[in-house]
């Protein structure tokens, strides 16, 4: 091959499989790959065409820390991905050890990694600022005590910690029931017997989070019960599939602004007439993360420390708003510290609708 037309590698590690949560690493390829093929259309970076080295994660960790080995070997220039927020703290540990830029997408946990990196980017907001929003929207509903019901995970434990913290500022409390001690339907005699008017979900997807709305929507007791799901599983078309309209009316975090720009109305069109059904906003991430590294290597070139140095010296125009990535003396890594959230439901009468309510 001529070396001008020499490819230049990306790797991408997203979960396509179960255990992982499939659909929301489907939306984010989807979104990379659109602009993949948009800026190779456009004469690619240099005039040399982007090929990306797409990867499974399946929400393993061990086995996401070992594609980051693999795709070094393949000399990529960056790394983009991961929607599951441990799998992403293993990549990040793994590409900061290897001095490969990884941009992540869509995980949120805070601590990404515990050292200071310069390798290592984020463009979703902190799981602390965004479930403090979710927290002053239930507390506006009223909401005083709540329940959750928690898988084991750091992800998950993170949030209770978070939502503990500012409704004990509110002299508010929250409970947490372990899904493994519990059958959805002892879930919800327990919910029962406690004073929480909210439970929210803090599990995987499809289930067990599936099977605990139809037993909590089943029970009499809890009719007047707020279920919540902050980390987004109402987002996904296969909830609505799933659930019908019993998944409405259930309040979640959307990494989205109040007002779509034009760039977003085009990147939500193209992915939904290629995949044949309406986009999510994890689309909308993937979509912006190629365009940023590109944006990058067409300025600074293509050098994994080049890229890696660049993170906060560039701005661009995304789907969702200006993007510009900062780093201080006390941050860990690059983060766009101004990306959009807030929280919002899907219609009863309209199951394709978002209602925005805070």
């Amino acid at each position: 091959m001529h070396k001008q037309n020499t490819p230049i590698y990306l790797g991408v590690i997203v979960p396509l499989t179960s255990p992982g949560w499939a659909e929301a690493g489907k939306q984010v390829l989807a979104g990379i790959e659109l602009g993949v093929s948009e800026i190779n259309s456009s004469g690619g970076i240099s005039g040399k065409p982007i090929k990306l080295l797409v990867r499974d994660s399946a929400a393993d960790p061990k086995k996401a820390s070992k594609f980051v080995e693999e795709l070094v070997g393949l000399e990529v220039k960056a790394i983009l991905g991961e929607y599951h927020s441990v799998v992403a703290k293993h990549i990040a540990v793994k590409a900061d050890e290897l001095n490969v830029p990884f941009l992540c997408t869509s995980a949120v946990i805070d601590n990404l990694i515990d050292k200071p990196s310069t390798y290592i980017a984020r463009l979703p907001l902190v799981q602390s600022k965004g479930w403090e929003v979710y927290s002053r929207f239930l507390m506006d509903e009223g909401h005083t005590n709540i329940a959750v019901a928690i898988a084991p995970s750091v992800y998950w434990e993170s949030g209770v910690t978070i939502l503990k913290k500012a409704f004990s500022q509110q002299n508010g409390s929250v409970i947490a029931f372990n899904i493994q001690d519990y059958t959805p339907l002892e879930l919800c005699d327990v919910v029962a017997a406690n004073s929480a008017t909210a439970l929210l979900l803090l599990t995987g997807y499809p289930e067990p989070a599936t099977a605990i709305v139809k037993a909590l929507r089943e029970d009499n007791r809890l009719q007047n019960l707020r279920i919540g799901a902050p980390a987004g599983q109402p987002e996904f078309n296969g909830w609505t599939n799933t659930l019908g309209t019993i998944g409405s009316s259930i309040p979640f975090l959307r990494y989205m602004p109040k007002e779509a720009n034009s760039q977003m109305e085009y990147v939500l069109k193209e992915i939904r007439e290629k995949g044949k059904e309406e986009p999510s906003f994890v689309a909308l991430e993937g979509y912006d993360a190629i365009q940023l590294i590109a944006e990058i290597m067409n300025q600074f070139g293509t050098n994994r420390e080049h890229i890696a140095n660049a993170w906060t010296k560039v701005s661009m125009q995304g789907t969702r708003g200006a993007i510009n990535l900062s780093q201080n003396a006390k941050d860990m890594f690059a983060q766009w510290k101004e990306a959009p959230v807030q929280v919002v439901e899907r219609d009863k009468e309209d199951l394709s609708c978002f209602r925005v309510l805070f």
